[in-house]
């Protein structure tokens, strides 16, 4: 798959049901002479089908199931109905090997999302073996944009037959990160050419299992639009440069140069390792003609204007190390623990249970050597501001921990249901780093 220029919807069965299979399929990852890679996708592509609705369509996904695991599809960042999260052993029973799931809701929101399978713990070699895809909802009055693009990055993991390996590798540690980088599963630098001062519009998913990638934009200025799928007032990067941690996403606007001949480059910066040119824009032909400036989309007006910091529910949820690793009854090992314990699976009580409409603080406090990605389903959150003086002006359903820190979210718990708090990191699922809250 190269750049998407955003398709128009696909029309959907006589039942309303647009049927996904998972199933086994095919990559070109590397080179020729290097071989194809075997992969498991939703219809057998990675990124699977691009889902795109306008606002109060409702979505109806059949998933059938052709693959040996069980299997769910969640969908990261929507605000669900709780039967529809897609949560094995959860919010429902996974659809078996050969079995099927109808999923059937209507996003509130528009904005980018993904879907995913969510199943423990099974998820990590799921998610590495290429089982993901995007859910857009387009806004009622989208901006103006010459090109509206996805941009999915993901890092694979590659044996010396372009196969995937290296399941559950790094589990107590950073989690796995796949020296093959690749945006919309083909190699970098993706290249892209467009008259001198065109606007171009990206959507930008990060689908890597561990990686936080940082990304910077050389010779162009960038426009933040939207944050984890909803709107924000429009704001340059700090030095032009997004920190997009494991399943974040970023809604960018930008005007390319006005003058042909010039070049713009969205780098991946190194992590102890070469910068890598992710896509590369060219400027040739005839200026296009001048744009109104680039501006804010519209808030979200279902999300609260405010949030009663006073008179929220206070929840401390404390990231460690399992030292040394448990053994489950499972058999599988167990290397992280929430407030105290590592679970095998979903707890039978959750961590907290509120009634709906209340406001709730959450404390992720970070005690590993790792920066954390820490993800709440069916919200959204503000991240308060360290020295406790208001929060940041976006939304978010995931929020970076760096190592030995501590990091304040809140949100108003108003959607019912059972909603998992969990490490992005997926070894670390697998592995502990998972429970529960309740909003009744």
């Amino acid at each position: 798959m190269t750049l998407i220029n955003l398709p128009a919807r696909a029309p959907a069965a006589p039942d309303g049901f647009r049927t996904m299979e998972a199933r086994e399929g095919t990559l070109r990852l590397l080179p020729e002479p290097a071989g194809l890679t075997p992969i498991w996708g939703f219809d057998g592509a990675s990124p699977g089908p691009l889902l795109r609705y306008k606002k109060g369509d409702e979505v109806k996904i059949r998933l059938v199931n052709r693959l040996s695991q069980p299997l769910t599809l969640s969908w990261q960042g929507v605000r669900i109905v709780n039967a529809m999260d897609g949560v094995g052993g959860l919010t429902q029973e996974p659809a078996p090997p050969g079995g099927s799931f109808d999923y059937r809701f209507t996003p509130p929101d528009s904005g980018l999302f993904w879907y995913h399978p969510h199943v423990l713990p099974l998820l990590g070699e799921q998610l590495e073996r290429g089982l993901y895809g995007v859910l857009i909802v387009d806004e009622a009055d989208p901006p103006a944009a010459d090109k509206d693009m996805l941009v999915v990055l993901d890092d694979w993991t590659l044996d010396g037959e372009a196969r995937i390996a290296g399941f559950g590798a790094e589990a107590a540690g950073p989690g796995r990160i796949g020296s093959c980088v690749t945006l919309n599963s083909a190699q970098t630098p993706a290249t892209l050419t467009m008259p001198p001062a065109s606007r171009l519009r990206l959507r930008i998913l990060n689908a890597a299992n561990a990686r936080i990638m940082q990304i910077s934009f050389d010779g162009v200025k960038p426009w933040i639009l939207a944050v984890d799928g909803q709107p924000c007032e429009a704001f340059e990067p700090n030095r032009q440069t997004i920190p997009v941690g494991p399943g974040a996403r970023f809604d960018v606007m930008m005007d390319l140069p006005d003058q042909p001949g010039a070049r713009a480059v969205l780098t991946l910066r190194g992590d102890g390792e070469a910068d890598r040119a992710l896509l590369e824009i060219k400027t040739e032909g005839a200026k296009r003609p001048e744009l109104s400036p680039i501006g804010s989309l519209p808030e979200n007006p279902l999300l609260p204007r405010a949030i009663r910091l006073e008179a929220s529910r206070k929840i401390d949820v404390t990231i460690e190390a399992v030292s040394p690793p448990a053994a489950a009854a499972s058999g599988r090992l167990l290397y992280w623990k929430l407030n105290g314990t590592a679970w095998d699976g979903w707890a039978r009580k959750p961590l907290f249970s509120v009634k709906r409409g209340a406001p709730v603080t959450l404390g992720l406090v970070n005690r590993t050597p790792f920066v954390q990605q820490i993800h709440v389903h069916g919200h959204h959150m503000r991240l308060l501001h360290d020295l406790d003086d208001g929060w940041e002006p976006y939304w978010r359903d995931s929020v970076l921990v760096p190592a030995g820190k501590t990091k304040h979210v809140a949100f108003v718990a108003d959607n019912p249901g059972k909603w998992v708090i969990e490490g992005l990191t997926a070894e670390r699922q697998c592995s502990g780093m998972a429970t529960w809250f309740e909003v009744s």
